[in-house]
């Protein structure tokens, strides 16, 4: 059956829900502000953000997102450097049952515009760092988006 020098892997103890948690992106996070509340979980510059404030502003995200009607399957695109609101965006999207679509920050207008159209993307959280590219993008957008600077 499974390995006998390894006792996790033998029919004595299978994996359960009292030895074996699966660790997926959205338990990962609670997870941590349980076990880790004050635990610093960013350092950026000058901000400090422990485990409980990330997941607080995560849920936070989550819930405006969800405010807008934002919910499972809907596309949340994502135009930031790797910054505290960018992972705020990777938790709290996907809290919100949204599916995250990250650009990459390199691109020019034209190809922003096609993966926001192709993605059907509704909302677009974006750093002020790029409004003249994403400025440029939206005029070929071919409907309303929600946009969210950050």
């Amino acid at each position: 059956m499974g390995d006998a020098d390894n006792p996790f892997e033998s029919a004595e103890l299978a994996r359960g829900p009292a030895n074996h948690v699966p660790l997926t992106p959205l338990s990962f996070l609670p997870r941590a502000a349980a076990v880790y509340p004050e635990r610093c979980a960013v350092i950026h510059g000058p901000i400090r953000y422990t485990w409980a404030e990330v997941y607080a502003r995560c849920r936070r995200l989550a819930s405006a997102l969800a405010g807008r009607g934002i919910g499972k399957g809907d596309t949340v695109a994502v135009m930031a450097p790797n910054t505290p609101p960018c992972l705020e965006a990777h938790f709290g999207v996907a809290a919100a049952g949204a599916v995250l679509n990250a650009l990459n920050v390199r691109l020019d207008a034209a190809t922003i515009a096609f993966i926001l159209n192709h993605g059907e993307a509704k909302v677009l959280i974006t750093d002020g760092e790029f409004s003249p590219v994403i400025k440029q993008a939206l005029e070929s957008v071919d409907r309303e988006l929600l946009v969210i600077d950050i």
